[in-house]
């Protein structure tokens, strides 16, 4: 009589080092039938974007692969996660499901109904931690309630246990006698139609595999300097993790454990200046998470209830914003950072505080229209990360940027690109011109643009807004009753 299998069930934890439902699952020593289901209406209103659908359909495929290694393979099914699940147990006979759990709202709703139906037919239905360090109904501040500032968070977050990685042993994998049907990647329809994704395959490695040497990477060469680099757009000084850690072919208990290897030594944790920020960047990771599984209405309205009737300008045609996407403001640093998304499906994180800046600030356009751009064209698009950014940049959110803190991207462009790397390499039109003007193009001498190739309102768009004139008017706008909010607040920033 053959053992009754397991049913492992990926979603965003697509690794087999430290699986929390894997190592579960080969505890109780049954044969493991991993599988995905892509279900895009169980995602609610956020259905993956097509830059995170172009990582998931590669991450899968690395995941098959590091899973045919070991003596198993990666079951798909496209549709209604509760049915596709039934219809597998109904055709294996497994009396057992796990997974990892997600935090999002629809993710949350969608494990709860699933994990009643299995039970109430008797299916085992187990669910446990890879994605986080802490779990958000974990972490309380001294009333019971959720945190709101990222510091008193975090400080108490640093005084609870961190869980060491749990470790997969090498070797063949326990297999089912039988496989059942399955769809297969193509089936899945993940990659465009219209190969826009050149880039993405220049500047990407998905899967576990790319997770661990991109964490190698960082924590030799760079993670040192965090601290003065991670600011520099044209420098190689952030971890380059986020898309890694959405999709879960790395945990942040694997990354808290490869820095404190470091510290092995000295006894001295973390072990530099650099390290204890990016582990502070973990936290905020954190605290997004925290923030949505709490406060689940906050992907659509403001946490802030003041913000619900601030005055947002009007784009009846969507130039402005459709200026703002295509890297066509007029302000270099906006521009590159636009255009390195669309090409790369990643933005640094200073200009993304710049270009977001902007869009809620500059040209007064609501945060949600920058929320649903980066959504679709970010491979790192995560509702919590992404939600907590934006309404953190139009100051409607938790640990909220004051409202009088506006970005001025000529400043910002000097200051962290100041030679002009970062601009030059994606708004090549511009190139040729000296420093001194390559920030604020119209602000160089006539002979100057023409012996550098630029023709302002041509090949390179004049200002779309004057900085002075949109400041202004952006003060006066948050001034408006109940809008301007409390005073300075700690600057916050969601972890990249």
């Amino acid at each position: 009589m053959s053992i009754a299998p397991i049913i492992l069930w990926f979603r965003q934890d697509l690794r087999l080092q430290d699986n929390a439902a894997l190592h579960a699952a080969l505890a109780k020593r049954g044969p493991i039938l991993p599988v995905y289901i892509f279900d895009e209406a169980g995602e609610g209103a956020w259905p993956a974007g097509g830059a995170a659908r172009w990582w998931q359909h590669h991450s899968l495929a690395a995941l098959d692969a590091s899973l045919r290694a070991r003596g198993l393979r990666l079951i798909l099914a496209r549709g209604d996660s509760s049915e596709a699940l039934s219809e597998l147990i109904t055709a294996t006979g497994a009396d057992s499901v796990y997974w990892n759990r997600r935090y999002e709202p629809a993710a949350i709703a969608r494990e709860k109904a699933i994990k009643a139906d299995l039970l109430a037919v008797g299916v085992e239905a187990k669910s446990f931690n890879s994605a986080l360090l802490f779990e958000p109904h974990s972490i309380s501040n001294k009333q019971g309630k959720p945190f709101q500032v990222f510091t008193p968070y975090w400080r108490h977050c640093l005084t609870q246990a961190i869980a060491l990685p749990v470790s997969i042993k090498s070797g063949p994998l326990p297999a089912p006698e039988t496989w059942p049907a399955s769809a297969t990647l193509d089936d899945l329809s993940l990659l465009p139609a219209i190969k826009w994704d050149a880039g993405f395959h220049e500047a990407w490695k998905p899967g576990e595999a790319g997770a661990q040497a991109q964490l190698k990477r960082f924590v030799a060469h760079a993670m040192a300097a965090y601290e003065d680099k991670r600011n520099l757009p044209a420098e190689s000084g952030t971890s380059l993790l986020s898309p890694h850690l959405h999709f879960g072919e790395i945990g942040p208990r694997q990354v808290w454990a490869a820095v404190r290897v470091l510290s092995k030594d000295s006894g001295v944790f973390p072990p530099s200046r650099g390290a204890q920020v990016f582990l502070s960047e973990i936290g905020w990771r954190e605290f997004a998470h925290h923030l949505l599984f709490h406060f689940p209405r906050t992907p659509e309205q403001p946490l802030r209830e003041d913000f619900k009737h601030f005055p947002w300008t009007e784009d009846a045609t969507g130039e402005k914003l459709r200026a703002w996407q295509r890297g066509r403001t007029g302000y270099p640093i906006v521009d590159a950072g636009m255009r390195e998304l669309w090409h790369t499906g990643w933005m640094h994180n200073r200009v993304r505080m710049i270009v977001a800046s902007f869009l809620v600030k500059h040209l007064r356009l609501p945060w949600t229209h920058g929320a649903a751009w980066f959504w679709d064209t970010l491979v790192d698009a995560d509702l919590a990360n992404n939600t907590f950014g934006w309404q953190w940049s139009a100051g409607c959110g938790a640990d909220a940027a004051p409202y009088f803190r506006i970005f001025a991207p000529v400043l910002q462009g000097g200051k962290f690109d100041g030679e002009g790397d970062y601009v030059r390499r994606w708004v090549p039109e511009i190139a040729k011109l000296p420093d001194k003007f390559l920030h604020a193009p119209w602000t160089a001498p006539a002979n100057l643009l023409a012996q550098a190739g630029v023709g302002l309102g041509a090949n390179y768009p004049a200002p779309i807004v004057d900085h002075a004139t949109a400041r202004a008017e952006a003060l006066a706008a948050f001034k408006v009753k109940d809008c301007a909010g409390g005073g300075r607040v700690r600057n916050g920033r969601a972890a990249q």
